[in-house]
């Protein structure tokens, strides 16, 4: 794997490829094609790797800081999961620096492009950051719209965006969602609801998951279940989990 010397910002998208791809290994590459499950009919089926680890590929991004939106735009609609990764790490960072028309231009290409934010490490990484954020003080009406669509991911993003009003003391737009995604078939919405409930109880208030967990928890899945209540006194615990 090669060193990354960041002695000078990248704006040129053809170097920043070239430099992501030498720090790329054959090994990580097919380990991580396995581990994001990308074989025929799995969810992330037909992805690619270049075998990138994410602090590298954080290292890297310091380094593109300057790099303009419509670049950015192409990064993530690579065919490269550590390139969209890339592309969503430095739309983060841009957003957490940029004024209202930059943070409105940056919500709006990353729901426009949400095909492309199709993993469960890239939709955690950038939905409450972006979509919760551009969100806190404005009309909550697309996560309900994201929360019913019939594309995976979207609906992930709809409850991970949550995280953000969770880290500002809300849980009211979490605990809609959830209920709402009770039937969910997926097992990766199960575990991101699970937890989304779990950070209200930690970050909100206990009574707010306990709540939750008296009128849903016979109907909540399993996997669900467990990750909602695993820091709850263990008698609790027990007690939701025999429900």
């Amino acid at each position: 794997m090669a060193v990354l010397h960041n002695d000078r910002q990248l704006t040129d998208l053809a170097e920043i490829r070239d430099r992501l791809r030498a720090l790329g290994s054959t090994t990580d590459a097919q380990f991580l094609q396995r581990f994001f499950k990308t074989a025929s009919g799995e969810y992330a089926a037909g992805d690619r790797f270049i075998g990138v680890r994410v602090p590298a590929t954080r290292k890297l991004a310091a380094a593109c800081a300057d790099l303009p939106l419509p670049q950015l735009r192409t990064l993530l609609r690579s065919k490269f999961h550590e390139e969209r990764l890339l592309a969503l790490i430095l739309l983060v960072r841009a957003f957490a620096r940029g004024d209202d028309d930059v943070r409105r231009s940056i919500y709006d290409l990353y729901l426009a492009n949400t095909r492309h934010v199709n993993n469960w490490d890239l939709v955690d990484a950038s939905a409450p950051h972006i979509v919760g954020a551009w969100l806190q003080d404005r009309s909550r009406a697309q996560l309900y719209r994201l929360c019913r669509s019939k594309v995976l991911w979207e609906r992930r993003i709809a409850i991970l965006a949550t995280l953000h009003f969770i880290r500002n003391g809300e849980a009211s737009d979490t605990l809609r969602i959830a209920a709402s995604l009770l039937g969910d078939e997926h097992d990766l919405i199960h575990k991101a609801t699970g937890w989304m409930l779990r950070e209200v109880g930690q970050r909100v208030g206990k009574k707010h998951l306990l709540e939750f967990l008296d009128a849903h928890a016979t109907l909540m899945p399993r996997t669900m279940l467990r990750y909602a209540v695993e820091r709850l006194p263990t008698s609790q615990r027990r007690r939701y989990l025999r429900a």
